[in-house]
């Protein structure tokens, strides 16, 4: 790696924080940064990018994730110069129909505006079946991938190694959130270690594969985005300083595989169907790369919440870790927001999520620990889903117990780490979400017994 000379991770300010399993790999630090590194010194030319001969014998290949025209500040690119070129040895296109991945393709095509809530996806029934590509069950979506508006929704279980095979996505960034397993993550641009409590964005056409580290079977969700790119949201008013800080996330460096004598497997979703091709290679052979278009992590512990010192419970929007707006500013294609640890001290302030109707639609999903607001049957693995102008607030006996309590400073959602999808479309399901996992008595258990308080002219 020829870029200065970092350590794989910074100090720790003093506090509780979650533990992470130790991490073999280096990386680059900062988002959206241009990087540059090498495997092998010298195999990235410093003046130009097509040269007549690179050096080491290897082919310049550039992967745009924005148009050639985009204006420079928005323009993501990077070139990658690889053993050889991804187009070498490529056989015929095959679209894959396979029991294995129905589930995989299956659109979404059911509208509801009933607040739902679901559980866990269940093991697989065979030790060593399947894999994250065939574990990936699709929950919903919206939009359209050809269009390049709206995303999908998608939960896994994964328990054998994706091997001699990548996948990528043409239709949009899959942003990757584990809740169980230590997920060992090869890309094109190198390796990542990412493990609940952190997050990966895989930006869309770069390829990648999936494989356990350690003995846990690997879960979890995922967001794929067919607007733009994730960004870091504005801080506004805030000034320079908290949310999400750019310098936290990591970006892999140079590493390369040689192989050109065994069969290699391309998945590639395209359009809302997967299909795949051969070659006699792997993908992941590229020994030097700059840019400002590559896969990263972060570690969710690491962002700096704001909320208030004074009075009233503040919109969930001053957790958003990442965003992605459509053409009306302020208004979210999707924003990922998380519920971390945190104090809260507000005065005369009932504390919890307040009772909302939301002209935005909200999927939650549980990492680990309790969610503040719904003391029971939301688990981690686990999701609800509040479609545009449903109600939904604090279960019956939550609101009970904070409007009586002790006002005092306090820890909440200690040990515990929640987190939200929100977009302005409306979510349509599948038909395995909306005939699998419910937990069906969720609106009539989380909402009922309310006391009416109310004293009519007194």
């Amino acid at each position: 790696n020829t870029t200065e000379n970092r350590p794989k991770t910074m100090a720790e300010p003093k506090g509780k924080k979650a533990k992470l399993s130790a991490d073999q790999y280096d990386y680059l630090e900062g988002y959206g940064n241009l990087h540059l590194s090498e495997a092998i010194e010298g195999s990235v030319p410093r003046q130009q990018n097509t040269p007549q001969k690179c050096a080491k014998g290897l082919y310049a290949e550039q992967l745009n994730g924005t148009s050639f025209t985009t204006p420079r500040r928005d323009n993501q690119r990077s070139w990658m110069y690889r053993i050889l070129p991804s187009v070498a040895d490529h056989s015929q296109w095959e679209r894959i129909q396979d029991d294995k991945y129905k589930l995989f393709t299956l659109p979404w095509v059911h509208s509801t505006p009933e607040q739902l809530r679901w559980m866990p996806l269940d093991e697989p029934k065979e030790p060593d079946s399947v894999d994250f590509l065939q574990g990936m069950v699709c929950w919903g979506g919206t939009g359209d991938a050809a269009m390049r508006a709206g995303f999908a929704l998608f939960l896994y279980t994964a328990n054998k190694n994706m091997e001699q095979s990548s996948f990528c996505s043409s239709d949009g960034d899959w942003l990757i959130v584990p809740w169980q397993g230590t997920h060992d993550i090869q890309t094109e641009f190198g390796k990542m270690l990412v493990q609940p409590g952190e997050i990966c964005i895989i930006p869309r056409g770069i390829r990648f594969a999936v494989r356990k580290q350690g003995g846990e079977d690997l879960k979890g969700y995922v967001c794929e985005l067919f607007d733009g790119h994730f960004t870091i949201p504005d801080l506004g008013p805030i000034g320079t300083t908290g949310l999400t800080d750019p310098r936290h996330f990591q970006v892999p460096v140079a590493a390369y595989d040689v192989s050109t004598d065994s069969q290699f497997t391309c998945y590639q979703k395209f359009n809302h169907t997967l299909w795949k091709y051969t070659r006699k290679a792997t993908v992941f052979d590229v020994v030097g790369w700059h840019g400002n278009y590559y896969p990263s992590k972060y570690d969710l512990s690491k962002f700096c919440v704001i909320n208030t010192v004074s009075w009233d419970h503040i919109d969930p929007s001053i957790f958003t870790v990442l965003t992605c707006q459509t053409l009306h500013p302020g208004v979210a294609a999707i924003d990922f927001v998380i519920f971390p640890p945190r104090w809260s001290v507000a005065e005369n302030t009932f504390k919890p999520p307040f009772y909302h109707r939301n002209c935005m639609t909200e999927y939650m999903g549980l990492i680990k620990g309790q969610y503040e607001a719904k003391k029971a049957g939301f688990v981690p693995g686990g999701g609800s889903l509040h479609s545009l102008m449903a109600a939904h607030g604090p279960e019956t006996a939550v609101y009970r117990a904070a409007s009586t309590a002790k006002l005092q400073p306090e820890r909440v959602a200690e040990n515990s780490l929640a987190f939200m999808f929100e977009s302005h479309y409306m979510l349509k399901l599948t038909d395995f979400s909306l005939n699998n996992k419910r937990d069906e008595g969720y609106i009539t258990s989380a909402w009922k017994d309310f006391d009416v308080e109310f004293k009519d002219g007194k």
